[in-house]
């Protein structure tokens, strides 16, 4: 018997339709990437700026034994949408002031606006909490802050935000903005604070 060899072949008829299937995924996948990068540097999207304008203390008083804190803050903010395309629905948002890391004001919800382009929004809101209880240490630094005539406070917000390009809307973002502020006690602020909103 004389040796052969076995000729082995491949079913490669599948194959090509294989090889075309992927290539069309992948310029489908380059496309939309293309696509998105391109309306990107179009648009330019930039988040908005937050100004804390002004903020006035009717009332920063601790109780004894120093565990409670009744505050009454005004506030002004405003909001700049430095986009030339984009607008921005302000959803919800929420703030709130906070002293030395503790919140110490109630969540307060502002109104539903929407923002047209290089358009300013501003808010007014009282922040205000009663006999909110607080860190036992925080009773000593409130004193010696009220004695010297100003009190650093961190006004935040928290909220939903969506753009607007044309007639097409997104889903919601997170947006959380802090604007910190040295406020005389019982008067205006005495520093004011630019802060971009941060998602």
């Amino acid at each position: 018997m004389t040796e052969k060899e076995c000729v082995h072949r491949d079913d490669e008829e599948g194959s090509p339709l294989l090889r075309r299937a992927i290539a069309l995924l992948i310029a489908f996948v380059v496309l939309v990437l293309f696509t998105i990068l391109l309306v990107y540097l179009i648009l330019r999207p930039t988040k908005p700026h937050f100004i804390l304008q002004d903020a006035t203390v009717y009332a920063f008083n601790t109780s004894a034994p120093f565990n409670f804190l009744t505050t009454n803050v005004q506030i002004t903010m405003a909001s700049r949408n430095p986009n030339d395309k984009i607008g921005i629905y302000y959803d919800k948002l929420v703030v709130h002031a906070t002293y030395r890391g503790q919140q110490v004001t109630l969540p307060t919800l502002l109104p539903q606006t929407y923002q047209g382009h290089k358009d300013v929004s501003i808010w007014s809101p009282f922040v205000y909490g009663n006999n909110v209880p607080i860190a036992p240490y925080l009773g000593n630094e409130i004193s010696q802050d009220i004695s010297v005539g100003s009190i650093l406070l961190n006004v935040k917000i928290d909220g939903r935000i969506r753009w607007k390009v044309g007639s097409f809307i997104t889903g919601k973002y997170h947006l959380y903005v802090n604007c910190p502020a040295y406020v005389g006690v019982g008067g205006k602020m005495v520093g004011n604070s630019v802060v971009v909103g941060k998602s």
